[in-house]
């Protein structure tokens, strides 16, 4: 893709947090998608579901944020459904991981549903990401002690021993410590 066609590729936006320390492992930048297909009761973030809210930014627009600020660790995409703007999303992604930032996102899809799409450009963008937090959020299952999820239901993949292993390999924070009293 040239330089030109970057420019003018877009991603539908919901919102943008800067600096944000609970969506993912460092100081991040948070890119809110709009449009989901899921619509999970109970939602934290029910505007992000339709498809034609939100506004339109260029890639350049959100990478030139992204690189402004040089205390971030990486950059998570959550939304709306992040999987329904893959092409756009994956560009992007690439520029990040270019620049040596984390990667992560967030998905109503499970991991193997976005594998059986068999599509190249989504088994790309997982191929880019460190982390992938998966599954609907589950109303009935939330549990507010949880790492980087809401509900019981969902997992978070540990995506770089996952390729490595061939199986799912749930992702281990620095705050996951055996205490012994």
């Amino acid at each position: 893709m040239s330089d030109t066609q970057s420019a003018i590729r877009t991603i539908r936006v919901c919102g943008i947090e800067p600096e944000s320390i609970v969506d993912g492992p460092g100081f991040r930048y948070v890119l809110f998608v709009q449009g989901c297909p899921h619509r999970c009761p109970g939602c934290h973030n029910p505007e992000s579901h339709d498809f034609n809210g939100g506004t339109e930014m260029t890639i350049d627009e959100i990478f030139t944020q992204i690189k402004s600020n040089p205390h971030l660790r990486g950059v998570t995409f959550s939304g709306g459904e992040p999987f329904e703007q893959v092409p756009a999303l994956l560009e992007l992604g690439k520029k990040i991981k270019e620049s040596g930032m984390s990667l992560m996102s967030y998905t109503g899809y499970t991991l193997e549903e976005l594998k059986k799409r068999h599509d190249p450009e989504t088994d790309e963008l997982l191929g880019l990401l460190d982390i992938l937090v998966d599954g609907r959020y589950i109303e009935s299952l939330r549990n507010l002690t949880l790492i980087y999820r809401g509900s019981e239901n969902q997992r978070v993949i540990d995506m770089k021993k996952t390729r490595k292993s061939g199986k799912v390999v749930l992702y281990k924070s620095d705050f996951d410590v055996d205490i012994v009293i």
